[in-house]
């Protein structure tokens, strides 16, 4: 694919001299760092998204996807594969790499998720850098600082997930086949190739990218006929899918836990989708308006279309595809789009004319994404309970030998038994009762629950229950044996609300 580059060039002869002549010094100075800046266009995005995704990174309470991470890589690497055999084998790869991560630098909160801030802000310079092989040096600056201040794109360089490395290895991968395409050396290839593997096994469902990838190395090939095309492409695309294919029989083997609970999509799916892509509903309605704009610009009609089968082909395919067996159509699944959708928002801001209004327009686009960026960093951002403050009460009042027993059951997706133990101090280590297997020792995210209740209590002497809402009875949630076992065996001693749970101290009846 032909490349195009408008980088201001150098004044003609006697230009310079003239504005010197005329502001002397500092104009010369100005002239300078203009230069220097476009040198280094790519860089300002990644620094701008790195900013933003450390800005509060360690306020919002970690979320259930966040907890089940933590549990995952906080066990030992033999313990993680055993877990991976029954659940989650689709996020075994970062797994793997958080467990070496947290065994370095720790797992706080701000820890946790800054592998994902600095994933997030690499994939800003490849936003920069593709945007400027497909277009010019000043639509790749505004499509870095689009990318940036998406409320989405800073929303998961916040969160210990995959979704921020399959955004990075899509981009690479993206930005790596325009430059196979345009010199198809075999070292080329090779990178390619390496880049979409580590996107499907950060997840699989971003394998999709091949679609447009496809359409791009057969255009290419039209317009070139060049044969190495015809077998580069396929070829780096075959290699690429040899390292995922287990990961993909291991991974339908356990779908039915992993994404039973989407929903078959349909139109009306999109009104929601839209806004939950990139974070916001303003901003998504601004981008979709600029994506708009190129097609009326005969110049940059072809190009804008080719990357609007990069944004949005892979969403068609998943959404056609979501109608089979099983469903992948999920925003934060289509996360990697949004880099096309970006630059492709770019392009048409730097088509109008004056410049100024193009310049008005990303400031526009940036503001009103501020509100929802402030949210991000709220601590209810990520989840509606409070967990950190429930863990605090049990800390505050604790006695060495009291046990734990969040509700379970259908509660147990909401993972209380982690989210609370995460907040717990390293000293206060209550025991887990009403459960015959934890999580580790049955290898899955969730432990086993006691089939007879009363035998599992333990003689604790009290028992922590922490249950979802504000009811007043502590033990309103729980199974109706598990619920039994605690009432014919303690007292409620001493109920405290948190936001969205309550907390409860039983004590051992006496008589």
């Amino acid at each position: 694919m032909p490349t195009t580059d408008t980088v201001s060039a150098s004044p003609p002869d006697g230009g310079e001299s003239a504005a010197s002549a005329r502001g002397g010094a500092p104009v010369r100075l100005v002239g300078r760092l203009r230069r220097a800046a476009a040198d280094v266009f790519w860089l300002w995005a990644p620094l701008l998204t790195l900013a933003l995704g450390l800005r509060g990174s360690g306020r919002p309470e970690l979320w259930r996807d966040e907890l089940a991470t933590w549990s995952a890589a906080t066990r030992t690497t033999g313990q993680l594969f055993d877990m991976l055999q029954h659940v989650d084998a689709v996020s075994g790869t970062y797994y793997l790499l958080m467990h070496y991560w947290i065994a370095v630098v720790g797992d706080s909160a701000t820890m946790l998720r800054l592998p994902s801030a600095l994933a997030m802000a690499g994939s800003a310079v490849f936003v920069t850098l593709t945007a400027r092989r497909l277009f010019d040096t000043r639509t790749a600056m505004i499509a870095g600082l689009l990318f940036a201040a998406v409320p989405s794109i800073s929303r998961y360089a916040q969160e210990a997930r995959a979704y921020a490395f399959v955004v990075l290895a899509v981009s690479a991968a993206t930005w790596l086949l325009l430059r196979a395409l345009e010199r198809p050396t075999a070292g080329r290839w090779a990178l390619y190739t390496a880049a979409v593997a580590v996107a499907g096994l950060f997840h699989m469902v971003s394998l999709v990218v091949l679609c447009p990838h496809a359409l791009f190395a057969f255009w290419e090939w039209r317009r070139t006929r060049d044969r190495r095309l015809l077998v580069g492409f396929p070829l780096s695309a075959l290699v690429a899918l040899v390292p995922v294919v287990p990961l993909v029989f291991l991974g339908q083997r356990q779908v039915g836990r992993q994404i039973s609970w989407l929903k078959t999509p349909w139109l009306q799916t999109f009104v929601d989708y839209w806004h939950n892509l990139f974070g916001s509903a303003l901003v998504s309605g601004c981008i979709l308006v600029l994506v708009a704009i190129p097609a009326g610009w005969p110049r940059l009609r072809r190009r804008a279309f080719e990357v609007f089968l990069l944004a949005g082909l892979p969403i068609v395919v998943t959404w056609v595809v979501s109608h089979g067996p099983s469903v992948y159509f999920f925003d934060r699944y289509q996360l990697y789009t949004v880099p096309a959708w970006c630059i492709l928002a770019a392009a048409g801001l730097n088509s109008l004319r004056p410049k100024a209004i193009g310049a008005i327009g990303l400031a526009v686009v940036i503001a009103i994404g501020v509100p929802d960026q402030l949210k991000l960093r709220t601590s209810d951002a990520h989840e509606t309970t409070d967990g950190r403050r429930a863990a605090a009460l049990i800390a505050a009042g604790y006695r060495p030998g009291d046990a734990f027993a969040p509700t379970r059951g259908d509660d147990k997706w909401m993972m209380l038994d982690e989210e609370v133990r995460y907040y717990l101090p390293d000293s206060v280590d209550p025991g887990s009762v009403l459960i015959n297997r934890t999580a580790v020792e049955r290898a899955d995210i969730f432990a086993e629950p006691c089939s007879e209740p009363a035998a599992c209590l333990h003689d604790a002497p009290r028992i922590w229950v922490v249950t979802m809402g504000g009811a007043e009875d502590p033990l309103v949630r729980f199974p109706e044996a598990e619920a039994a076992a605690l009432r014919a065996s303690y007292r409620v001693f001493e109920v405290r609300h948190v936001r969205g749970l309550t907390v409860g101290l039983l004590v051992r009846s006496t008589g």
